[in-house]
């Protein structure tokens, strides 16, 4: 078998790939009506189109991994991710870069089936820091990768940016193939496929709602259709669920307290997280003469990236803690660390350096929260759930990121002020922003206070050769 190391080095280095993802087109974001000829709904599209899938694939790819081998799951994952990055690359119009974004995202779910694999092959020593690492991709590559694409953008076509996901996708496809093991333990029985058909539409509908509902008026037609009806689609699917056999996911499982928490405490943390990646960049980029610094986009991107370089340095600190306080405590920490940066966004954010202290503190925050959530789940469910408990952890947090896109793009787009012909946010529009983060830290802390504090019985890690 490889060694250990450079398991967990080839997984990381995949979660960085996936994460990146979501920030690759930031920089184009504003120009795409431009660049693919489409009106700025349609090109909002492009956005959209990763968020989905990335909500849909992944608690479904972990169930898939469950079944027929996680490593095989991934190297699934990742080829969507080639395809998707050469498709968008290839294409002059809107329709195949949706296309291509899309299938982006689905690679999302090589995070928590990377988790998984961790939890089956690492002695038990090393399976929390591994973890606290594996969950720290999912900040650190969005806010390393930002600079990056900036830099690609201000300096070559626009398509670079894709065929380098391509490149990066096949490099991380070729590192998996020669050193992650296959995975042995599977779990029998029958895929859902109704189950997973259920969760996907419940989901799209729901998600097209809250990120769209901003753009399409929160109770216009389209909005309310699509909201409730994938409310009712969910709660059928719930109740099929609990009365098949072979579930895509035991919600019975999902309902331990410890688990159920864990995910509700994630919805929030998400919101913390993405709060701060839609309000801080904004504020930095704005006109000193609005109330900005002035900054171009890479110069922010430079500002925001510590917080995922810190994420990363403590990640193998956030496991060894864990095995000494437990990770319910590294949780509380966490959503602590992300009370006092918003806090201190509210009292001080006049000077740029004060922008990067709060993100500082938000790496310190999500770092120890994101390594918290997981090992709680590992420590909840049986291991033939692994896979498909910390997918649907992921989908917890995809809620989160996707509430906080809307609630405040909807914030900063209300409050705002004509400056040159453009709708510009106003000093008040951040401090709500700042505000409203600072309250889902707060229901972060309140809900991981509640969360059981013992080891669940159920939950055993494998004897692995010492």
């Amino acid at each position: 078998m490889p060694r250990q190391g450079g398991i967990v080095a080839v997984l990381a280095i995949a979660g960085l790939a996936s994460s990146f993802m979501f920030t690759l087109v930031v920089p184009i974001q504003s120009k795409l009506p431009e660049l693919l000829n489409a009106s700025r709904e349609d090109t909002a599209w492009v956005v959209t189109a990763t968020l989905l899938a990335a909500a849909v694939f992944t608690p479904i790819a972990g169930r898939l991994g469950d079944m027929y081998g996680k490593r095989r799951i991934v190297l699934v994952l990742l080829g969507l991710l080639i395809v998707g990055s050469v498709i968008a690359a290839l294409s002059p119009g809107i329709g195949g870069v949706i296309v291509g974004r899309a299938l982006q995202g689905a690679v999302t779910g090589v995070v928590p089936l990377g988790i998984s694999i961790m939890r089956d092959v690492l002695h038990e020593d090393r399976v929390d820091a591994a973890i606290a690492l594996m969950s720290a991709t999912l900040g650190v590559g969005g806010a390393v990768g930002m600079p990056v694409s900036a830099i690609i953008t201000e300096t070559s076509d626009w398509h670079v940016l894709f065929w380098m996901a391509a490149g990066l996708g096949a490099v991380v496809f070729i590192l998996v193939v020669l050193v992650v093991p296959p995975s042995v333990l599977r779990t029998a029985g029958r895929f859902d496929f109704a189950g997973a058909a259920g969760l996907a539409v419940g989901l799209t509908g729901v998600l097209l709602a809250v990120s769209r509902g901003n753009e399409w008026g929160w109770t216009s037609p389209a909005t309310l259709a699509l909201g409730l009806g994938g409310l009712v689609v969910l709660l059928l699917w719930g109740w099929f669920e609990l009365r098949i056999r072979e579930p895509l996911l035991d919600l019975r499982v999902a309902a331990r307290p410890a688990v159920l928490l864990t995910n509700l405490a994630s919805v929030a943390m998400g919101f913390s997280l993405f709060g701060s990646n839609v309000s801080y960049p904004q504020m930095l980029e704005l006109p000193a003469s609005v109330g900005g610094f002035g900054l171009t986009l890479f110069q922010a991107s430079l500002i925001v990236m510590p917080a995922g370089l810190v994420m990363m340095v403590l990640s193998p600190f956030s496991g060894r803690l864990a095995r000494t306080i437990g990770p319910r405590v590294l949780l509380i920490m966490g959503a602590s660390a992300l009370i006092v940066a918003y806090g201190y966004s509210l009292l001080w954010a006049s000077e740029v350096w004060h922008i990067l202290v709060a993100n500082l503190l938000i790496g310190v925050g999500i770092g120890f929260g994101y390594a918290g959530m997981p090992m709680l789940i590992m420590r909840s469910v049986p291991q033939s759930e692994t896979g498909a408990s910390n997918g649907l952890n992921a989908l917890f947090r995809s809620l989160g990121t996707s509430i906080a896109a809307a609630v405040v793009g909807a914030v900063l787009a209300g409050l705002s002020t004509m400056q040159g012909g453009v709708a510009v946010p106003t000093p008040a529009a951040f401090q709500v922003s700042f505000a409203l983060g600072l309250g889902a830290a707060v229901i972060a802390l309140g809900v991981a206070l509640f969360i059981p504090q013992r080891r669940d019985p159920h939950e055993a890690h494998p004897s692995l050769p010492r």
